[in-house]
């Protein structure tokens, strides 16, 4: 991919690769609506520049799933209505779903932690935490 070295990651992956899940709201990193992982770690894409993404795997909301299967985190913010505009939510995802790759079994307070970054202007974070603790009872399963 042959792109201006000023480009950010969150440009390149939503103009020149077509992967609109990620979200860019900010521009400046204050939001964290644009969190994807890096080598499995999220990072705020509007702030990463792409050309500094190669030779390291990317993974976006796109990549989370596998084929129809939703990644837990993903399923469990649907049954527990963890978004209402959706603008955070692949962000929020991201940054959850990391959590639990890291802490298979997270506290209330290391999923606030987690999500510390993100603005839900929707005010859906009792949500949120709900889903990912439940999320994380599903994988232990």
């Amino acid at each position: 991919l042959a792109i201006p070295p000023q480009t950010t990651l969150a440009d390149a992956l939503r103009t020149m690769l077509g992967l609109t899940g990620t979200k860019v709201a900010c521009d400046r990193g204050a939001c964290s609506a644009c969190t994807v992982w890096l080598d499995g770690k999220p990072i705020v894409s509007c702030m990463f520049l792409a050309i500094d993404a190669a030779g390291h795997r990317v993974t976006t909301i796109e990549g989370l799933a596998r084929g129809d299967d939703l990644h837990p985190v993903q399923a469990a913010f649907i049954a527990h209505d963890a978004l209402q505009c959706g603008f955070c939510t692949p962000g929020m995802v991201m940054s959850c779903a990391a959590l639990l790759d890291s802490v298979p079994a997270p506290t209330d307070a290391e999923v606030r932690a987690a999500i510390s970054g993100h603005l839900c202007r929707c005010g859906t974070y009792p949500h949120v935490i709900a889903a990912t603790l439940d999320a994380a009872r599903v994988r232990k399963s």
